[in-house]
């Protein structure tokens, strides 16, 4: 028996490698192409986006859609492989042998773990900087883009947590433009408790990284208690980095890595801005979430090819669209019920894993039974 288990564990390590890599580079390539090339045409014409630059973008885009391909086509090499099974009878022959639906599963829910861990370092360490690289090499041909808006009329109010959920403003910033290293024209307004106590305004201002100074040029500052205005050509205060820190941020959540996500979350996290701070927290739970659908479509697939006859490419391929369309709708839905505060970023991130498991779960019961 032992023999014949490891025999039929290579022979369907083989089928599924074979169709996993063949999915791999169809679903991919299909992607990339539909994703991309439309959008880099009308860039090209309507912005003058060089040739060279466009096909940068293209390859940058690569590792975007090779990381939602992986999961996909594990579930289409899974319903092919398991409904070709099916379809030829061989699983009948297993069954005969004494051999178990679960240990017929087994392989595929080994190959999605390996999976799992290549979608995770995927999406971690190339996608974040590559989806960050296309924005940096679009930014100079698009005449407004997040670059360019994000760093004039910066607004920001600093809130200080009191007691359970309980914001008090301790500080409000404004500049009206920001290069990068200088805020020009900022205003900075400090309050104490519920009385502003001073406003300090300067031409420019920036933040010392040695000294944990901020550095003001040509300015003023307007002191309430004891009402008094000090002028000044260059002043060094003592105040949080916060400000610089946020507003040096250029990178939007599909552009960070989890660790850099969680850093911004605690730059934000007493800004009192709950929409903003709930949308990062769903967030990194989803990007948490993500690798592991490869298991999810894994046990999904493989159950729905055990449990049908008559899943040939065709079919399978409609099938694994309709899966898919189904779980991401799904996901879209609870991370929206997440970003609105209806329901907790981990139920919003994990819950389509949970009920997709389950689903998967209850098919290969069934078939066992």
């Amino acid at each position: 028996m032992k023999i014949k288990v490891k025999l039929l564990d290579q022979y369907i390590w083989q089928q599924l490698i074979v169709f996993f890599i063949g999915s791999v580079g169809l679903l991919a390539s299909l992607a990339v192409a539909l994703g991309t090339i439309s959008d880099l045409t009308y860039k090209i014409n309507e912005y003058n986006l060089p040739y060279l630059v466009a096909i940068q973008i293209f390859c940058l885009k690569i590792p975007e859609y090779t990381a939602y391909a992986l999961p996909i086509a594990l579930l289409l090499t899974t319903l092919l492989v398991y409904g070709s099974f099916n379809n030829n009878l061989e699983l009948i022959a297993f069954y005969s042998s004494g051999i178990n639906v679960y240990s017929i599963v087994t392989p595929a829910i080994i190959f999605s773990l390996f999976i799992t861990g290549a979608t995770f370092l995927v999406n971690e360490f190339i996608v974040p900087n590559a989806n960050y690289q296309v924005v940096q090499l679009e930014n100079p041909f698009l005449p407004e883009t997040k670059f360019t808006l994000q760093n004039k009329d910066i607004f920001y109010p600093e809130y200080q947590v009191i007691g359970d959920n309980n914001y008090q403003l301790v500080r409000l910033y404004y500049a009206k433009k920001f290069d990068g290293n200088h805020f020009q024209n900022i205003i900075i307004l400090n309050w104490n408790i519920s009385q502003l106590q001073k406003i300090i305004i300067a031409e420019r201002a920036s933040w010392n990284q040695d000294q944990n100074t901020w550095e003001f040029t040509k300015g003023r500052i307007e002191n309430f208690e004891p009402l008094k205005v000090d002028f000044f050509e260059k002043k060094t205060l003592f105040l949080p980095p916060v400000f610089f820190e946020i507003t040096n941020q250029t990178r939007e959540p599909q552009e960070m890595s989890l660790s850099q996500a969680r850093k911004y979350l605690k730059l934000i996290i007493n800004s009192n801005d709950e929409q903003k701070i709930r949308l990062l927290k769903v967030r990194i739970q989803q990007k948490l979430a993500f690798p592991w659908i490869c298991i999810v479509f894994a046990i999904i697939g493989s159950g729905v090819g055990v449990n049908f006859h008559q899943v040939n490419r065709g079919r399978g391929f409609a099938i694994c669209v309709g899966i898919v369309f189904t779980y991401y709708v799904l996901g879209f839905v609870m991370g929206s019920l997440g970003i609105l505060g209806l329901v907790s970023p981990v139920v919003a991130g994990w819950l389509p894993n949970f009920l997709g498991w389950g689903m998967g779960g209850w098919l290969l019961y069934r078939n066992n039974h």
